[in-house]
């Protein structure tokens, strides 16, 4: 089974909360007014990383698309191939 990696840079998130529109399964709106991973890990840099399998792809995939400011991003985990 394929691994993904999504990851989101925070730092840089307006809070439009098109991500939680997209995909409320994986994505909230926090008290900050900035979007967050439900699971997420927080990374050092700010930033923030979940694993995720194929079933969460497609979702996540489209948070990323909806996303105006490019701050969410899908890798492959197996050959750290971005795809988005």
């Amino acid at each position: 089974m394929t691994k993904y990696l999504l990851e989101h840079n925070r730092p840089d998130c307006i809070g439009c909360a098109a991500c939680v529109a997209v995909n409320a399964k994986n994505w909230v709106m926090n008290e900050d007014n900035k979007t967050d991973i439900i699971d997420g890990k927080h990374r050092p840099d700010g930033w923030q990383e979940l694993e995720i399998g194929q079933e969460d792809f497609e979702a996540n995939k489209a948070a990323a698309e909806a996303c105006p400011v490019n701050v969410i991003h899908l890798k492959n985990k197996d050959n750290g191939e971005k795809i988005l």
